[in-house]
């Protein structure tokens, strides 16, 4: 399959191309039924005379090209508009009759806030001009209006406030939200991008307009991606908030599977500037070795890495409720645990060669030594809960 992108230099053009080329270089192999042997990228700096080999020869064409920020209102329609005609004209030039795709906006549906915009109206132009072009080619055309959009690579200061808001938080910039309790609807890229591939496999999600929401209809006019999220300026700001302070705190938000958080975090890092994108650890030394807090969540524990140095012993204390994992992953050490009130000792020799968890039993007191006489043994630590000095939950007891 030969495909062509235009605006492929965009922010949605960009994230589009980087995965038809990870499924065409057989890096991605979870759409096995996509074969993919050419992908044309065209811009609004690329030679003209490319676009008539590309239209020759596409066998699916995604037109992502358009004008969203222009010097003047007259742009909208030439760059919306007008690059659809020429491309529409250039395909119909060379008989191809192949799918095409149009990125157009929820805006195009002339309602309310946007019944006057002429961005808008150049959107629905455009849309208007395919429809007419698939009845008259009878080329199967695809017209997708897109919501808000955030994710890598967007643009900030441009259109999109997600990509402001993350970009001036990772870069510790101000935000100015005017009202917090404004809510918009919000399409995560990857999810965009996923349903580009299902239509690339034949299997779009299509619908009819009700207002300015989908209503899913096997027939229906328009495509749309099934997955958004509805969410408030004041949501995000607060988001981003406990986003900014991860690095000190060391607790990680709340970021469900699937989570517009999971989703918004993964888009704020990618706006971290490269003096953000590593941060000191609190080393807690002493003459055994060291002890560091990595990670901590609100409801998952915490994790840690503790370090002993050749024939130390470390711990020798017990857990009323708190569990732990000893996860030895250099050196060579041994485990011992005693439950409270008996004699019987549990021996675990543990070695970074062969990497196991133990469980720290509760009600168990328990140590980890290091055999080695020369290396220091390294044990990465978890542990149900996060530390709380006001209440520790562990008692010194030696275990033999």
């Amino acid at each position: 399959m030969k495909i062509l992108v235009t605006g492929a230099k965009g922010f949605v053009g960009k994230n589009l191309v980087e995965s038809l080329k990870n499924i065409r270089d057989n890096k991605d192999k979870a759409r096995p039924a996509l074969k993919i042997e050419k992908i044309y990228e065209y811009d609004i700096d690329s030679n003209p005379a490319d676009l008539e080999t590309y239209c020759q020869n596409a066998d699916f064409v995604f037109n992502l090209a358009g004008v969203n920020r222009p010097q003047n209102q007259e742009e909208f329609m030439q760059g919306n508009f007008g690059f659809a005609s020429t491309l529409l004209d250039t395909l119909k030039k060379y008989k191809n009759t192949c799918p095409v795709m149009l990125s157009s906006s929820i805006q195009a549906t002339l309602i309310g806030r946007y019944a006057e915009g002429e961005y808008g109206k150049s959107k629905k132009a455009g849309e208007e001009l395919f429809f007419d072009y698939a009845q008259k080619t009878e080329a199967q055309v695809c017209v997708y209006r897109f919501p808000n959009l955030f994710g890598k690579w967007c643009r900030p200061n441009y259109n999109s406030a997600v990509a402001t808001f993350c970009h001036n938080t990772a870069n510790d910039l101000p935000i100015t939200v005017t009202d917090p309790a404004i809510e918009l609807e919000l399409l995560y890229i990857d999810d965009l991008v996923a349903e580009m591939l299902d239509l690339l496999e034949g299997k779009p999600h299509r619908c009819d307009y009700d207002g300015l929401t989908p209503v899913e209809k096997e027939n229906g006019r328009y495509c749309f991606a099934p997955i958004t999220h509805k969410v408030t300026l004041g949501e995000i700001v607060d988001l981003l908030k406990t986003f900014r302070v991860q690095s000190e705190t060391l607790v990680m938000p709340e970021i469900p599977s699937g989570s517009f958080a999971k989703k918004l975090y993964s888009t704020y890092l990618s706006y971290l500037p490269k003096e953000k994108a590593a941060f000191d650890l609190k080393m807690n030394e002493d003459a055994r070795g060291s002890f560091t807090e990595l990670l901590k969540t609100k409801n998952c524990g915490q994790v840690s890495v503790n370090i002993s140095k050749p024939g130390i012993t470390k711990g020798q204390h017990w857990h009323h409720t708190k569990w732990e994992f000893f996860i030895v992953v250099a050196g060579k050490g041994l485990i011992q645990q005693r439950k409270i009130g008996t004699d019987e000792v549990l021996n675990f020799e543990v070695s970074g060669d062969k990497i196991q968890a133990v469980h720290m039993l509760p009600g168990y007191t328990h140590n980890i030594i290091n055999l080695s006489e020369t290396e220091n043994l390294v044990t990465v630590m978890w542990a149900n809960e996060a530390f709380d000095p006001s209440r520790p939950d562990t008692f010194f007891e030696i275990v033999e």
